[in-house]
């Protein structure tokens, strides 16, 4: 057995009061034994947070790995996410989840798309009776904009504890990072890797400058932001890596500079 990294992962309390971890371990698309043994190699290097989801078909790989691990299930962040064709079907489409995941509760419940471009304000409003009932403890959406999140303010009376969305260096947007601190909405990242030019100057050198990789310096980006990142990788060596960023920091120009690369507007 691989010992965990001695440095604790970085941790962020969302607005319901549950602690969710900064870096996280994603799952898509790992199926089947492949993704049992990357999640059972991920929690014994030391994650604590499995993101999974009903469109990903794996649900029950990460449920066998939540079985054969040692680590206690409350020490352990789910997240998973309801597809936007599930609408009307919110709570038989969550009871399916925690089925396959055979768990009693999902940490983090993400309405995966807008369905149909809408708010969702009916499926949102299951989101909210799901986690007065315990079956989430937390909720949130995936791929959405600001004027969707106010949406579902306006119609609900409550903001998504957690917005996850395509994040990198390329798609950073500060107007997106601070409308979500004013509601109090966490941002996630998804395809943080996948999406980002790792071969970018500004980025190979900030990483030769620390000792790092380039995608360790992402990973360590999203952290200092605040923003929960979930890397995948089904290779141990790479997923050590991606959890081993607290050994440095980036500074406000390096930050800066890298959020500069963004092609958004």
């Amino acid at each position: 057995m691989t010992q965990a990294l001695s440095t604790a992962t970085p941790t962020v309390t969302l607005a319901g009061g549950a602690t969710m971890p900064l870096i996280g371990f994603g799952t898509h698309p790992l199926r089947g034994q492949e993704a049992t043994d990357a999640i059972l190699q991920a929690l014994d290097l030391g994650y604590r947070s499995v993101d999974t989801a009903t469109r990903y078909q794996n649900q029950d790989a990460v449920g066998e790995a939540l079985r054969q691990t040692s680590i206690p299930r409350e020490e352990i962040f789910v997240t998973t996410k309801l597809p936007p064709d599930a609408v009307g079907f919110e709570r038989k489409t969550l009871e399916q989840s925690l089925e396959a995941l055979g768990t009693q509760y999902v940490d983090l419940w993400l309405m995966h798309w807008p369905p149909g471009g809408s708010p969702g304000a009916g499926s949102w409003r299951e989101f909210l009776r799901a986690r007065e009932e315990g079956l989430v403890r937390a909720i949130g959406v995936s791929n959405y904009q600001i004027r969707l999140l106010d949406a579902l303010k306006r119609e609900t009376g409550e903001y998504p504890e957690v917005a996850q969305l395509q994040w990198s260096p390329v798609h950073f947007s500060e107007r997106y990072l601070t409308a979500c601190r004013e509601r109090g909405v966490v941002v996630g990242a998804h395809s943080p890797l996948r999406s980002a030019r790792l071969d970018d100057p500004v980025l190979t050198e900030t990483a030769q400058a620390h000792g790092a990789t380039p995608t360790q310096v992402i990973i360590r980006w999203d952290v200092q932001h605040g923003v929960a990142v979930v890397p995948k990788s089904a290779h141990r060596d790479r997923m050590l890596s991606n959890l081993d960023v607290m050994r440095f920091t980036l500074s406000e120009d390096e930050m800066n500079a890298l959020d500069a690369l963004s092609e958004l507007e």
